[in-house]
């Protein structure tokens, strides 16, 4: 007989969507980085395309390294950045594919397969991360955390600050806290989303 996975319950769910807001102002504190790795523990198991995994890290805490990138974000994402307990810059590698040996064991020469197909590999890893990014950010939210995820900035001045070694290539930054500051500019008045009669079809 097979097995049925059992729901989630509905305040669980409400804590990770509804219920949880981006937030750009933080309350004074800071973030334990075992929080951090604790929610890459979780989210890296989630699916991506042949396992790829193409997400990668860096995390910033408050000095020379995260100023020089915030010269790097546009309009007031610096201050924002300047202003968090910590900050993570979310990349992908795009050499992810020298993983593949043992990322996807089952199929032989995946490695090779890819390795020439520079513009393939880039898209694939781009898509993927990008996948891995809303995986993350609902487990940074299931440890306690709260998130304020920024696309305005310079990619390539950033990778030029925390990504010279790596090769790595930025696609945001993510500001963490726990809770948002009393500011009423810490949380944006809630957008309206599509229902599922707006955004789907059955057919």
């Amino acid at each position: 007989m097979p097995t049925v996975t059992a729901p989630v319950d509905r305040q669980t769910i409400h804590q990770l969507f509804e219920g949880r807001h981006t937030t750009h102002l933080f309350s004074e504190g800071t973030v334990d980085l075992e929080l951090i790795q604790q929610a890459y523990e979780d989210a890296r198991w989630a699916p991506t395309s042949m396992n790829c995994q193409p997400m990668r890290l860096t995390v910033l805490e408050p000095g020379e390294r995260r100023d020089a990138v915030v010269g790097h974000l546009k309009g007031d994402n610096g201050e924002k950045t300047s202003a968090a307990p910590i900050s993570v810059v979310l990349a992908y590698d795009p050499n992810w594919h020298e993983h593949m040996p043992t990322l996807y064991p089952q199929m032989d020469g995946l490695r090779e397969k890819f390795a020439p197909r520079v513009e393939f590999r880039e898209k694939m890893g781009r898509d993927n991360a990008y996948l891995q990014a809303g995986y993350f950010i609902l487990a940074l939210r299931a440890v306690g955390l709260d998130v304020g995820p920024m696309g305005g900035l310079d990619p390539e001045g950033v990778d030029t600050e925390v990504h010279a070694e790596t090769g790595w290539k930025t696609l945001m930054v993510l500001n963490l806290g726990h809770g948002p500051s009393s500011d009423e500019a810490a949380q944006y008045p809630r957008g309206e989303r599509f229902e599922f009669d707006q955004a789907s079809q059955v057919l």
